[in-house]
Formats: C-alpha cells, sequence, structure tokens
C-alpha cells in the first residue's frame, strides 16, 4: 500500500473538515477531533499494526526514524505543501504505533483575531522581563505566543530567537529578524539553547516550554539580565504558575528565585478554550500584571493570595478567570453550565453572574 498517499488523503481530510487533529490507532477507525469531539471516520477502514507502522515510517527520514525506534516517541512538525503543518507525535502502545497530529493555522492570528484581552498588547511593548502563557494541553497556549511575537516582528527592529519543540507558526521577518530554533534539529535541548543564546544577540527569546529546572532558572536570568522573555508552562492559573516555578527548586535555592521572580516578571496570562454555543471554541483568559502588590506577595511567599489582588485590579487590565467566564455567559457565547464546569472556584463564578 501506498501509505504516503494514504497519509495525505487523511491528512487533506482533516483540513477540509476543519478539524484540530487527526489520531491514528490500531484496531480503531482513524478519527479527526471537531470543536473537542471526537469523530471516527467510519468510511476508512481499521489501522492495523502494519498500517500504522507504514503511515509513521512515511512521516520520518531515517534520522528520525532511528531516533523513534531509540527513545519509543517522537515530536516533529510536518509541512503538507502549502496546505498546512502539523505537530506530530508518534508514539508506542502495547507494542504497537499510534499518531497523533495537530493542525497548526498557516496565518497568524492577531490578538483580536483571538478575541484575547486588548492589554496583551501591553506586554509586546516591554524591553526587559518575562511574559507567562500557561495552561494545560491544547488550550492555545502556543496560538497565543505566536500572536504576541508576531506583533513584534511587525511593530519592531529586534533580533527575536524562538526555541521550540518542535516549531510551529512558522513568521515572516517584516521589522525584526527572527530566528527559529528547533530542539533535537537545531539545537540539544532547551537550556542548551537557552544558554548559547547570550551570545546570539536576542532582544527577545520566546521558550516554547519550562520543563525543567536548568530550563527555568535560565529563563529568569535572561529575563534578569535585559531580554524580554516570553514561556510557556502547564498550569492553570498566574497563582499556580508561580508556585510551579519556585516548587521547581530546592528548598535552600526558593528564596532567591522569589525574589528573581518578584524582580523579572511583568505578567502572566493562562487560558481555557470553552465550547461555545453556536460551535468553535471562545478563550476564558486571566491575566495578571506584576504590579507592585503582586511582587509583593511573591517576594513574601503569599502566591495563594494574587486571585484577590487580580479580582480587584480591573482599572489596571488584570482579568480574573471567572471575569472572563461571566462575561462570556453575558454575551451569550458559552452556558453556564459549561462555564460552571471550567470555572476554578464555581461559587465565586455564581456570585459574579448575580
Amino acid at each position: 500500500m501506498d501509505y504516503s498517499n494514504q497519509l495525505k488523503k487523511l491528512l487533506d481530510r482533516t483540513i477540509d473538515e476543519k478539524a484540530s487533529d487527526l489520531l491514528i490507532s490500531v484496531n480503531c477507525y482513524p478519527a479527526i477531533r471537531i470543536t473537542g469531539k471526537l469523530v471516527p471516520l467510519t468510511d476508512e477502514k481499521r489501522i492495523t499494526k502494519e498500517d500504522a507502522k507504514g503511515l509513521a515510517f512515511s512521516l520520518l527520514e531515517e534520522d528520525k526514524k532511528d531516533k523513534f525506534l531509540k527513545e519509543k516517541e517522537i515530536d516533529f512538525s510536518y509541512d503538507l505543501g502549502n496546505k498546512a503543518r502539523f505537530r506530530v507525535n508518534i508514539y508506542f502502545q502495547r507494542g504497537s504505533i499510534s499518531l497523533a497530529l495537530r493542525a497548526i493555522s498557516p496565518n497568524i492570528k492577531t490578538i483580536e483575531e483571538l478575541s484575547l484581552p486588548a492589554v496583551l498588547h501591553e506586554f509586546t511593548k516591554k524591553t526587559q522581563g518575562l511574559v507567562l502563557v500557561t495552561g494545560a494541553s491544547g488550550q492555545g497556549k502556543s496560538t497565543t505566543l505566536a500572536s504576541l511575537v508576531d506583533e513584534i516582528n511587525h511593530t519592531r527592529a529586534v533580533h527575536i530567537i524562538t526555541i521550540e519543540d518542535p516549531i510551529e507558526y512558522l513568521y515572516e521577518p517584516d521589522k525584526a529578524i527572527i530566528d527559529q530554533r528547533e530542539v533535537s534539529f537545531d539545537t540539544d535541548s532547551f537550556s542548551t539553547a537557552l544558554r548559547a543564546s547570550f551570545r546570539q544577540n536576542p532582544d527577545i527569546i520566546m521558550v516554547g516550554e519550562m520543563r525543567d529546572l536548568e530550563t527555568i532558572a535560565t529563563t529568569i536570568t535572561a529575563a534578569e539580565t535585559g531580554h524580554l522573555v516570553f514561556a510557556t508552562l502547564h498550569t492553570n492559573s498566574a497563582a499556580q504558575s508561580i508556585h510551579r516555578i519556585i516548587d521547581v527548586f530546592p528548598a535552600e535555592q526558593q528564596n532567591q528565585i522569589r525574589f528573581q521572580l518578584a524582580a523579572s516578571l511583568i505578567g502572566a496570562v493562562s487560558q481555557r478554550l470553552i465550547p461555545k454555543i453556536n460551535g468553535g471554541f471562545a478563550p476564558a483568559v486571566e491575566v495578571m500584571i506584576a504590579n507592585t502588590a503582586v511582587s509583593n506577595l511573591i517576594r513574601e511567599n503569599k502566591t495563594h493570595e494574587i486571585p484577590v489582588v487580580i479580582e480587584t485590579s480591573m482599572k489596571e487590565g488584570m482579568i480574573s478567570f471567572n471575569r472572563s467566564l461571566s462575561d462570556l455567559v453575558l454575551k451569550k457565547e458559552i452556558s453556564l453550565k459549561d462555564a460552571m464546569d471550567y470555572s476554578l472556584n464555581p461559587s465565586e463564578l455564581k456570585n459574579l453572574l448575580r
């Protein structure tokens, strides 16, 4: 069988159906995800062990194949001609191969097109410090990050270095020079690339993911030493993000990290994609700006009090997650039930909606 052609057919269908993902697993029909729901393609045949291997290997060059067979999983991006790009993960399960392919929009959308709060424009104007973009997997962090970086690309003559695994969005340099580095292809690791970036004369660094202590420590150092740094974390709120960063370090270093973070943090954006009543998703977004009150709470190890500061600092542009959810309910974009299900504090949300 021509597996390359078969995969192209499935990917074309994923694009035509406006699906976000294509999943291939042994003994199942190929499935696509449309507005969050998995739809099996029952007019296709079920995937055999041989099919899964053939489809996977049709995507892998020899060096990638060796890496996959050695490490049992691999992440990379794949171009479907000029049509679309996909973020691909191939992995083993019970001795068989499975594939998860996520469609990446060829166009980088603006903050307005993504329905994100206008206050995010302020983050793109900064020259030094750390901006965190956080949320669970698949909640649009990479898309928001790309929007912020591309806004700088169109407005400022600066040198931007991105460190990604894999590269998702491709930037067309405008006013900025943009160098995109892919982990395992252009560099060995996030931390190696970050350390090297200090000698590459960047103004702005984008870190696709802060995965380990070394990457987090180097990211904070970069933000402290005159760079504007954008980075992502898999956390659900600003307070949780700060707690996670500090918690990674040994107890004897945590105080020092609190002071460094308090001095370098500009703000945090936490987002969740909520199903819309009329189809598609709406972003519910928490925005924290590291004002004096927030910086003091970080220094004093009182991060649990940050949500109160966010809720009472609307005039400064801060937005609580519940406030964002309640606005979406009042605009009739999302249902009350979904808002309650996604809220981190449903009783507070109920009071807001009263």
